[in-house]
């Protein structure tokens, strides 16, 4: 026999060596991996901070963030819109449909266009929106200051519901906002507030920007998420909202009904039309009651085109390319 064969128990025992060697490193990388995982646990998302400027662009001014107050204001709306995940990606999607309306108006009257995040903010473009306080619409009139500013509302007709009429009377207040001010900014917080308020404060705390002035949380907030919301909105991916043509809700085509008399039963004139009550509401939602009492008024009712009513083919409107990746 070859003595320099290994006996039986000589390898056992080389066996039974290396299996506890083994086990005893199995045994440490465990302990290894354990103390890792506690110190940095393995995790399924990330919540991180959103990029934060130094500066924005609002309606044709840059305004400097770096101020302590400023850069804590701005960071708080821009994190609280970028992880309100899908209530930001439905404005966008809305936006499609309603900014085309809004923006033409906008520059009829003079107004900035960064003034249409103004209406996201209000109402989530959302034309039948009705606030805890009675403010109605996209733009959030209050009933006495919609009558102001030319919108009708009576028992059966409210106009501050109406996208294009409710636009043209937040125009005509925005004008005057700027006239009294001469700054956008303090016409921004005065929509939220009053012209009264916003005066009132400017002078009693001896400044002139609204930036400046000491207010109540809500209206201290309010041109900080103007600014957030457009900052979104122009830069969406680099937020985390993702996007393509065919997600966005596409404006649908109506034809446009005008009418003088009372119409006693508004459901049997959408059946006229091919529509239905439902239908005539959604695109018509400053009606307020199954009737319509015109009062000696002309309306224009919108009627939608039956083959508009579908996606059976995906979106293809796209208002703003900045919106979608593809």
């Amino acid at each position: 026999m070859d003595k320099t064969r290994l006996s039986n128990k000589q390898i056992t025992g080389i066996l039974i060596s290396g299996i506890i060697g083994v086990s005893a490193c199995i045994s440490l990388s465990s302990k290894d991996s354990k103390k890792a995982e506690d110190e940095r646990p393995v995790v399924s998302s990330m919540t991180v901070s959103p990029p934060l400027p130094a500066a924005v662009a609002f309606c044709g001014r840059t305004i400097d963030l770096t101020r302590y107050h400023m850069h804590e204001s701005f960071d708080r709306e821009l994190s609280s819109f970028t992880y309100f995940h899908s209530t930001t990606l439905l404005l966008i999607k809305r936006a499609n449909r309603y900014f085309p309306l809004i923006e033409p108006i906008l520059k009829k009257y003079g107004i900035p266009d960064d003034f249409k995040y103004l209406a996201v903010i209000e109402s989530h473009l959302d034309p039948r929106v009705s606030s805890p306080a009675r403010a109605v619409g996209m733009w959030q009139f209050l009933e006495g200051t919609g009558r102001q500013y030319g919108l009708t509302i009576t028992p059966t007709v409210d106009e501050r519901c109406h996208v294009e009429k409710a636009t043209a009377a937040a125009c005509k207040y925005l004008k005057d906002a700027y006239n009294k001010y001469g700054d956008w900014i303090n016409v921004a917080a005065s929509y939220n507030t009053g012209m009264g308020r916003i005066s009132s404060e400017l002078t009693q705390q001896g400044v002139d920007s609204a930036f400046d002035l000491w207010l109540v949380e809500e209206t201290t907030r309010y041109p900080y998420r103007i600014m957030a919301i457009k900052q979104i909105f122009e830069n969406p991916y680099r937020y985390g909202f993702v996007l393509t043509t065919r997600d966005l809700y596409k404006p649908i085509k109506t034809k446009g009904i005008s009418v003088s008399a009372d119409i006693a039963n508004l459901a049997v004139f959408a059946q006229k039309y091919g529509i239905t009550y439902a239908d005539l509401k959604r695109f018509n939602p400053w009606l307020r009651d199954r009737r319509l009492i015109t009062g000696g008024k002309s309306y224009v009712l919108q009627i939608p085109e039956e083959d508009k009513l579908y996606y059976k083919q995906p979106n293809t409107y796209l208002h703003d390319s900045r919106w979608v990746v593809n």
